[in-house]
């Protein structure tokens, strides 16, 4: 099927939130791990969301060029040709781009789905984030209400974050002091800014949430605190004003904090450092397996099989899809989708 248009993608979600389940949305860099996202994806029966950060449209593009936006492009492109191949629905999405980088990654693919959508083509994109938590409340917003403005003239969503994930991700990195637990009053001034421009927009609210993987009980997450934040937004605003939210730096959390989440709102979630674990994983004992075959030792000339990149990629591509499957079973996304074939 091809990738999901805007009604679908909001039924998508409307979905999720009312059935309490939400959709793994993995970070790629390349058309490998697109491909293994959209296989893990089919085989567990489940839609989802591919997304591309900064650094990974950066990379995607090649080390000669780095240009984030060209590299997300050419993802996005990749992923439109190949999904009418699998039974489920995908959406496109980016990820973690802070206000100093709007004007070279998020705007110039919003300008390219303009020029599709004049051209009578399909969107590029379904979503796009807006990371404007180090930035006052008052400032994140200001800004988030003129890209949803935007956004929502072309049928696109937007994603924005209230409260501060900790740890690193794409060279971005939270400070000691930073905020990491999202406020009912945060909340409520999202709602009261946001809401009366009547785009569709999805809260990134924070409790304890850190990028990357650490041992069991170092991270202290509060998945209580997005409950106190709908129960506030609703208790003033009403029912229809229950946010959509997304669970950011998910990678390593306990099974019983990501599926309380999910009861509280949850719909996304997104996975990065537990899918490049599962793909590097499989290429590394390659590498330690065939050491003699992928070196050309003492002047042999090893083995071409086991020197080819297809030969460990496509082992990346398989394992990574298998933690594709797993995270749709853990967010209860199991046989959910909605491509009827």
């Amino acid at each position: 099927m091809p990738v999901a248009d805007y009604q679908i993608y909001c039924q998508m979600l409307d979905r999720a939130r009312e059935n309490r389940f939400a959709y793994p949305a993995i970070n790629v860099t390349s058309l490998t791990t697109a491909n293994a996202v959209l296989k893990g994806l089919a085989e567990s029966r489940s839609d989802g969301i591919i997304q591309v950060s900064t650094g990974g449209g950066a990379f995607a593009s090649g080390t000669a060029v780095k240009d984030m936006a060209l590299g997300a492009m050419s993802i996005a492109e990749h992923v439109h040709s190949v999904a009418a191949h699998y039974p489920i629905y995908v959406a496109l999405h980016t990820d973690h781009c802070p206000a100093d980088k709007l004007d070279k990654f998020v705007l110039p693919l919003v300008a390219e789905t303009e020029r599709r959508r004049a051209a009578g083509k399909p969107n590029l994109f379904n979503s796009h984030v807006f990371d404007g938590s180090a930035l006052p409340l008052k400032e994140n917003l200001g800004i988030a209400r003129e890209l949803l403005e935007r956004l929502r003239a072309s049928d696109l969503i937007l994603e924005i974050e209230a409260g501060v994930v900790g740890g690193e991700e794409d060279g971005m990195k939270a400070e000691a002091s930073a905020k990491l637990y999202t406020t009912p009053e945060d909340t409520l001034e999202v709602a009261r800014r946001l809401n009366e421009i009547g785009g569709r927009y999805l809260l990134a609210a924070t409790f304890g949430n850190v990028h990357g993987v650490y041992k069991p009980g170092a991270v202290k997450l509060k998945p209580s605190i997005l409950k106190e934040c709908q129960d506030a937004v609703v208790a003033r605003y009403g029912s229809s004003a229950r946010f959509h939210l997304v669970f950011h730096g998910g990678s390593g959390s306990e099974l019983h904090e990501i599926q309380e989440a999910l009861d509280y709102g949850v719909v996304k979630m997104n996975i990065d450092t537990d899918t490049q674990y599962a793909f590097t994983r499989p290429i590394a004992g390659h590498m330690f397996a065939h050491y003699d075959g992928v070196l050309k030792v003492d002047g042999e000339v090893g083995d071409k099989k086991a020197y080819d990149p297809r030969t460990y990629l496509a082992l990346g591509e398989t394992a990574m899809a298998e933690r594709v499957k797993r995270a749709v079973e853990e967010l209860r996304g199991t046989g959910t989708t909605m491509f009827k074939g």
